[in-house]
């Protein structure tokens, strides 16, 4: 005798999963593979998804930590998270092939301190500290020009004199309203600081945020495809929480999923952060699908066609 399923209405936050800038660096490492044949070196996770990183690994990639594991004259792609100055220098010195994965967006960030800089303003930078984002934002210029904040309390404890010209840039991947709340307290502070003319937070950032919101209250449980340490995925958890879905889960695979909260629910959202791969939210829709007897809804919030072009190496030639 067959027993029926229990009905689950599935609701696709989107746009979710890859962002531009992802797509690129995962693309520019599959490209140098093909060009310069393997092994290519990876400094860092080129995103932060296992998923990605392991199937890269099956491609020929070998991940490091630092460029010390890399030989001499090799070729190393530097991750979409950014680096510090520091870096390429030291690939350069030992004559490697560094080929820059950094999202155009987090480049923009960069550039944007060292013009602060070099016109003589001391940079306040949002973000998380050890983030590799914010690691390679601080090292675009000199050590005790630039201040880091984390949270909004952290505001009070900054002296500059009224006279020190200050300049702010922040992370891309953070919480749009508490970014904007620490924002406001700073220029509240310091009413003559300077911001970017658009804001760093990108744009899949702020489309994935919004996506989720626009779902949040009409589900009863949200899972978002993520890594632990992604921080747009785990903003994505923080604002379906903040927007009425108080049981919002982050998980890497299907296998992560705690079936036990679905005791009591008839309706579940699903979205990714931007380095997860669509093919981990068929994975769960499947594995829902086994369950239950379940109906997909894709709820837009708006339309996404940002490209970005490969690094000028990988564009010499054509690649086969």
């Amino acid at each position: 005798m067959t027993t029926e399923k229990p009905s689950l209405k599935i609701l696709l936050a989107a746009p979710r999963g890859f962002c531009a800038g992802v797509d690129r660096a995962i693309q520019i490492v599959q490209v140098a593979l093909q060009k310069f044949g393997t092994p290519v070196y990876v400094r860092h996770e080129i995103v932060h998804n296992k998923f990605v990183v392991d199937s890269l690994k099956k491609k020929g990639a070998i991940f490091v930590d630092e460029l010390d594991q890399v030989p001499a004259g090799a070729p190393v792609v530097f991750s979409a998270h950014g680096v510090p100055k520091s870096v390429p220098v030291d690939a350069q010195n030992r004559k490697m092939i560094a080929i820059d994965a950094t999202c155009p967006l987090v480049s923009k960030v960069h550039r944007d301190a060292e013009r602060h800089h070099a016109e003589g303003r001391h940079v306040i930078l949002i973000g998380h500290k050890g983030h590799p984002e914010v690691i390679g934002t601080m090292g675009q210029i000199p050590a005790g020009t630039i201040t880091l904040i984390e949270k909004i309390e952290d505001i009070s404890s900054l002296n500059f004199d009224k006279h020190v010209s200050l300049a702010y840039c922040t992370q891309t991947t953070l919480s749009i309203e508490d970014t904007a709340q620490m924002i406001e307290a700073l220029k509240f502070r310091y009413p003559h600081i300077i911001g970017p003319s658009k804001q760093d937070i990108c744009y899949a950032t702020t489309n994935r945020q919004n996506a989720v919101q626009k779902i949040a209250s009409a589900v009863d449980v949200i899972f978002v495809l993520g890594a632990p340490n992604s921080s747009n995925s785990r903003r994505l958890v923080e604002a379906a929480k903040q927007n009425g879905c108080v049981r919002a889960f982050l998980i890497e695979r299907a296998t992560d999923i705690d079936w036990s909260v679905f005791d009591d629910i008839s309706s579940v959202g699903i979205t990714a952060g931007a380095s997860a791969p669509e093919v981990l939210v068929e994975e769960v829709v499947f594995a829902l699908q086994e369950r239950f007897d379940v109906t997909v809804e894709n709820v837009e919030a708006t339309t996404e066609n940002i490209a970005f072009n490969l690094p000028l190496i990988l564009r010499e030639e054509q690649v086969a």
